[in-house]
């Protein structure tokens, strides 16, 4: 994971947005963390993908377990775990699911003139 997170904030980077590099990077750790606990087979592995247009930057997880599609929750003070995607939440413009064939992709979008506006 912390590999994907590397190649993301780099990506970004030389795409000239270094002032999402932070984001991206949480949002792809928090992203990957859960295709791996959550949506992990024996033998496959999780995929990310940076799309950018000239109005959003998209990041995409996918992994091959659709039977289980992720949600929101509210943790309790004693949980270890739970919060990754109200960071997700917290952090993104937006973020959704989007089921396959096989797997599903857990997306989060930037709305570059949001993030154009913070950085000038």
């Amino acid at each position: 994971m912390p590999r994907a997170r590397e190649r993301a904030v780099r990506v970004v980077a030389e795409w000239g947005w270094p002032a999402l590099v932070d984001d991206v990077g949480l949002i792809v750790s928090e992203l990957a963390s859960n295709a791996v606990l959550h949506g992990a087979l024996r033998g496959r592995l999780f995929r990310v993908q940076l799309t950018l247009t000239p109005v959003v930057l998209r990041i995409a997880v996918s992994d091959p377990k659709g039977e289980q599609l992720p949600r929101t929750r509210e943790p309790t003070a004693e949980d270890k775990f739970g919060r990754g995607l109200l960071i997700v939440d917290a952090v993104a413009t937006r973020w959704g699911v989007r089921e396959r064939t096989v797997g599903k992709d857990v997306w989060a979008e930037f709305d570059l003139e949001r993030a154009a506006r913070t950085r000038a």
